[in-house]
Formats: structure tokens, C-alpha cells, sequence
């Protein structure tokens, strides 16, 4: 069964990353065809505690891609 309240978190927290990636040095393209890779490799994942430390490891990257 899906986890919806997950689920909004994933999709929250991806749109936060691509909002973010507009001022990304290498370019917006280049750091939304990288984000959406790393988001489509773990789609498989239905653990919900893996998809929690996924989501936590997104928000891990978002703090060093405010920092850029």
C-alpha cells in the first residue's frame, strides 16, 4: 500500500530541489536531468523507512544547494 503522506513529501521535496536548481552553476538543465536520475533510481523503493531516509538525504542536499 502507498504511503501517500510519503508520497507528498517525495513530491514536495523534488519540487523544492528543481525550484533551487534555477541558480545552480552547471546550469538548470543539466541539474534537472541529474535530479530527475536520482529520483527515477530509487522509484522501485516501497519501504517506508527507506523512502524516509531517502527524503532525508534529499533535504541533505537541498541545505548544500542552498549554500552554492
Amino acid at each position: 500500500m502507498v504511503n501517500f503522506e510519503l508520497r507528498r513529501q517525495v513530491i514536495n521535496v523534488y519540487k523544492e530541489l528543481l525550484f533551487l536548481g534555477r541558480e545552480y552553476p552547471l546550469g538548470y538543465q543539466y541539474f534537472r536531468d541529474r535530479l530527475h536520475r536520482a529520483f527515477a533510481s530509487q522509484a522501485q523503493i516501497t519501504d517506508d523507512e527507506q523512502i524516509r531516509k531517502g527524503i532525508a538525504r534529499a533535504e541533505f542536499v537541498k541545505k548544500e544547494v542552498e549554500a552554492l
